[in-house]
């Protein structure tokens, strides 16, 4: 791993966090948005909301998961952006891809697509090439039983990102999906495409979605936008060691609250998993109870690049010191 430089403070750019309305955030999601909103504001950046709502939409997720991230202190500039309000500027990015021969049709289901890429030879996870050069006839035999896809035709395998902990990362670069067969925006143009319309020059997220950064980096690069800097952070993990989730019992804000803890209690829990070191209280020193609290003893050198395994929220914030 890259020890860290300190992040130059600047004036211009801004950082985000970019919520999927499909249920309540779980405690790693609040962790990762407090750490998106404590690096932008430690280097002086604007902070956005985006509501990414291209895919599954729980009615109401997106007001309770807003009202969530008020809870515990998070502020943002302007009002969120709605990717579903966005179609248009999507449109417009695969027409440009369109017009340089960088888009084709796929007609691959995902089970076909997964089978190819656990064959001897296939790289797991991506897409084969199945559909990249298929003749007309064909492509119109194929359009008749389902509609299709639109693809990136990558011109690179590999590309490379500079991380804030991993350094220089280089990655595969496939023909990823930019249009859906359903006709929707796939996530990894949309996300591109906005983050330069927001002026999104810092990305902080968790460290599972590394693997996407040069993907997103490179499609960035044919559109002629300029990648933001990545910094990505440690999960918050369940005790088998998966991604924590929903499922995993009282993990989220309004639950924890049902059990009996106060939001201050659960900001603290947060930062001590970060760590975090105390600031000063009227009644002396103390872990951070809010994100202002946070920001004051906040350095991204000195975050713990290990993921924090959550066992029992309730449990565990009595063992948190106040």
């Amino acid at each position: 791993m890259l020890t860290p430089v300190e992040p130059p403070r600047t004036r211009t750019g801004a950082g985000r966090y970019a919520p999927s309305p499909s249920g309540d955030l779980h405690l790693g999601n609040v962790r990762t948005a407090l750490f998106a909103w404590l690096f932008a504001r430690h280097t002086g950046r604007r902070f956005l909301m985006r509501i990414e709502d291209l895919d599954r939409v729980q009615q109401g997720s997106a007001e309770r998961q807003l009202d969530d991230l008020r809870s515990v202190g998070i502020d943002w500039d302007g009002e969120p952006l709605v990717q579903s309000h966005r179609t248009a500027a999507y449109r417009e990015a695969v027409a440009d891809l369109r017009e340089r021969g960088l888009v084709y049709e796929c007609f691959c289901t995902r089970r076909e697509i997964q089978e190819a890429s656990s064959a001897p030879h296939g790289a797991p996870g991506a897409y084969p090439g199945t559909c990249r050069e298929l003749s007309d006839a064909e492509r119109a035999r194929r359009a008749e039983s389902r509609p299709a896809a639109l693809r990136l035709r990558a011109e690179e395998s590999r590309w490379s990102v500079r991380d804030l902990y991993a350094g220089t990362y280089s990655g595969a670069v496939d023909d990823v999906v930019l249009v859906r067969n359903d006709g929707r925006a796939a996530y990894n143009l949309a996300v591109v495409v906005d983050d330069a319309h927001q002026g999104v020059d810092q990305v902080v997220r968790g460290d599972d979605l590394l693997p996407s950064a040069p993907r997103q980096a490179y499609l960035a690069h044919l559109l002629g936008l300029t990648p933001p800097e990545y910094a990505h952070v440690p999960l918050a993990l369940n005790r088998h060691g998966d991604r924590l989730a929903k499922r995993d019992g009282a993990v989220t804000l309004s639950q924890l609250t049902a059990g009996g803890l106060a939001v201050a209690e659960v900001v603290r829990m947060i930062a001590r998993s970060m760590p975090l070191p105390p600031v000063r209280g009227q009644n002396g020193p103390h872990l951070p109870e809010t994100a202002a609290q946070m920001l004051e003893v906040f350095d991204p050198r000195s975050i713990s690049l290990d993921p924090w395994t959550v066992l029992d929220p309730l449990m565990e914030s009595a063992c948190v010191p106040r």
